[in-house]
Parts: structure tokens; sequence; C-alpha cells
């Protein structure tokens, strides 16, 4: 398995489970040409490379940029690839431009990609060359909000709000003066407040319409772990029970789901470097008002972990594998 971007928190992520993973073993690929000694032998990033490597994946932990134009190359050299950027996710240049604000360089993959999700495109990621990984915000949101809306058990009609936080890691390893040291520590800043870039993966895998759905980024001085807690109003819903039984029976297959008992609600050390989603409810029925508390480590469920989830169901291992 071709690994591009190790350098950085998600591609070191990947790397550190495809190490563990019994039936594979990362090949880590150098795709800049001053990134200096990383610490393991690399080889160059290249179409000669994964034919000569036979490499059957290539991951690709790198910006969307540089995802745009390494991803159709590695797959006309006959690999499949997982791409763990925005570069493919939101399937329409028109979508990529309003969002991303650049224009989309390899257009022409946007119809084929397919988004990364496996609780919820598990079939169509086993067929995929190319996977485009979900961010990690919507990843928490739609696996909180999908089952309720397909329940039929949120009011849209009030919306619904995304209050959600997030570790350093996921800005990234690339330093900036928001994510040093000192703007950080003993600081809690809400961002790109309107306009997010993951809003539609929400809105695309929910079906929320824009204007139901409100959402918030906000930066937390911890490393890594995302906690999003999200508002609606229930619909014919008379008690919590009725929210925990919606998420059981959709999730009674999922392994890296855990729904936790009526008006229970995770924490980010119960998620801490592992591919479980967390989900817990609370839900006044007087005033049909509800919360759920959803948890996931953002380099982990987030992005690599998941990322690994879609290699297996690709190469037709169990979807654990490397993952419990």
């Amino acid at each position: 398995m071709g690994v591009v971007g190790f350098r950085g928190y998600s591609g070191a992520e990947l790397v550190r489970i495809l190490d563990r993973h019994p039936h594979v073993q990362p090949v880590l690929m150098e795709h800049r040409s001053d990134a200096g000694d990383g610490g393991r032998p690399a080889i160059p990033c290249s179409p000669e490379a994964v034919q000569s490597e036979q490499l059957t994946v290539v991951f690709l932990a790198t910006p969307a940029e540089v995802s745009m134009d390494l991803a159709p190359a590695m797959l006309d050299a006959g690999a499949r690839v997982v791409d763990l950027s925005g570069a493919f996710r939101l399937g329409t240049v028109e979508r990529y431009s309003r969002w991303y604000g650049v224009e989309h360089t390899s257009p022409q993959w946007l119809a084929d990609a397919v988004y990364g999700l496996p609780e919820f495109c598990r079939q169509r990621i086993a067929g995929a060359r190319l996977v485009a990984n979900p961010g990690c915000y919507p990843t928490a949101a739609n696996l909180a909000i999908r089952p309720l809306l397909e329940a039929g058990v949120i009011d849209r009609a009030a919306g619904i709000v995304c209050d959600a936080k997030s570790g350093v890691s996921g800005a990234g390893r690339k330093p900036s003066l928001t994510t040093s040291f000192c703007e950080v520590t003993e600081n809690f800043s809400a961002y790109s407040i309107l306009n997010h870039r993951h809003v539609p993966e929400v809105l695309m895998t929910s079906g929320l319409e824009e204007h139901e759905f409100s959402f918030t980024a906000q930066l937390i001085p911890i490393h890594r772990g995302i906690l999003e807690t999200i508002y609606f109003r229930g619909k014919q819903v008379s008690s919590e029970e009725d929210l925990v039984a919606t998420y059981r029976e959709r999730y009674k297959a999922e392994p890296f789901l855990r729904i936790y008992p009526a008006g229970q609600v995770p924490d980010l050390h119960a998620v801490a470097r592992t591919n479980f989603c967390d989900i817990g409810v609370v839900y006044d029925s007087a005033s049909g008002r509800g919360v759920a508390v959803v948890a996931i480590d953002n380099l982990t469920k987030g992005a690599a972990g998941m990322a690994v989830q879609s290699m297996n169901l690709m190469l037709g291992f169990a979807e654990t594998e490397g993952l419990l």
C-alpha cells in the first residue's frame, strides 16, 4: 500500500495503523523534492513506482491541490486511490469552487469518486477505484444526524444546529500563526462561521437543505479529538429511549458505532486513538428539545482509520482488520 503525505498527522496515523495490519505493508512515497530525511526509507511518488512496487492501493494524505494532481496519475498507473483530502468529495466543480474558493483541476474524476463513509456507502466503496475519504467534522455529524432524519423523528422546519469542537491536529502539520502554541493554549476560538468547507458534505449525505443546518467549528487546545453537540427539535418522540432505539436499530451491525444508554453522552477520552464513533442523546419530551452528542478521534475515525476501513472493503478484508 502506497502512502503519500506520511509526514503529516493523518499520514503518520495511517502508517501507524497499516504497520499493524495483518495483510498489508505501507510503502512510503515522497511527493516533495524539498522534504529532507523522513526517518524511514521512501520511494518517489510516480506512476513507475506504483507499477514496479505493484501497489494495489495508494493513500493520498495530501492537500486537495496536490491530490488533484496525483490521483489521476496513480489511477492511470493501475492503483486504486483513497484520498484523504477534500479534492473529490463534493461531486461537482460548482460545489468545489463555491466551498473551496478555487477551480478544480481534475474534474473528469469527480463523477467516479465514491464518498468513503462505510456506514452509508459500503457497497459502492467495495467496487470503487477512487474513494474520497470524508472530512472529520461531517463524519461525526452525519453519523449522528442521518439515522434520526431517516426515522422521521426530527422537525426539520425547526432547523438543526451543530456546535463542533476539534483538537489542533485537525488543522494539519503545516505551521501557521493560528495553530501556534501561544495562540492556541488557554484559548478557545470559532472559525469559518457560516462557510466552513465541510458543510456541503453534511448536506449531501444527510439530505438536509442548507437553510436547515447551522454549523460552527471551534478550535480547542488539545492534540486530537472531535466532539459535536447537535441541537434539534423532536417530532413524534415520547422519550430518550425512542431515540436510542433508533440509533441502535440503524447501527446494530456496525462494528465502530457505540450508542450510549438514554441520557448518557460520550467524551473525548472514550474515543482517543480508536476508530470508534460514540453517540449519546438527551431529550426533553415536554419541550421537544433534543441534544445528540457525538465523539470521534479526528485522526482515526475522522481520517486514517476510516481510510483503512475503505481499503479493507476494497480488497475484501474484514472491515475491522488493523483497527481493533
